[in-house]
């Protein structure tokens, strides 16, 4: 007796609320980074999600700190100027670019070691209804954790609003 698995739908496994749908239209939306560009497709994929009466679109983006020395965050483990820079103008070119689409959009960057913890207390701070990020391919169970790329499949399984995944394709 040998059991078929079933077809994978990446759209449905990226999200963490099995009720959440394609057509389900929301007005406050975290668009979130761990640090990397903001993709066409995840911006493509906010507006799709967008009301279209209008929608608050926050963008966030995490400067990593790498780490900490004794105990305590040091100079050189936290984001240098250029890092910062790097985030700062991803968060503006994504609010130019939202804003030209026609959303109401407003964005920051938080410098922290727990993008997760960030991003989601973000989210219910904001009041945001939902959060899409760019994502890599989901790792398997023994790797995903130490790999900062996995960051929003972490966001995925600790938020309590429902979390788009987008995958580009390769």
């Amino acid at each position: 007796m040998s059991a078929v698995a079933p077809e994978r739908d990446p759209e449905r496994d990226a999200v963490s609320d099995p009720e959440a749908s394609e057509t389900r239209r929301y007005t406050r939306i975290l668009l979130a980074s761990e640090g990397r560009e903001i993709s066409d497709a995840a911006i493509r994929r906010v507006l799709k999600l967008a009301h279209p009466s209008g929608a608050s679109v926050h963008v966030f983006t995490i400067a990593r700190i790498h780490g900490v020395a004794f105990g305590m965050q040091t100079p050189g483990l936290l984001p240098n100027k250029r890092e910062w820079a790097e985030q700062r103008d991803i968060v503006a070119k994504t609010i130019k670019r939202l804003k030209h689409a026609g959303l109401d959009a407003e964005g920051h960057v938080l410098g922290t070691r727990k993008a997760t913890q960030g991003i989601v207390n973000e989210a219910k701070k904001k009041g945001c209804e939902a959060i899409v990020m760019a994502a890599d391919p989901d790792r398997h169970i023994l790797i995903r954790d130490m790999m900062w790329t996995q960051e929003p499949q972490r966001v995925r399984r600790k938020a309590k609003v429902p979390v788009f995944l987008v995958v580009e394709d390769e």
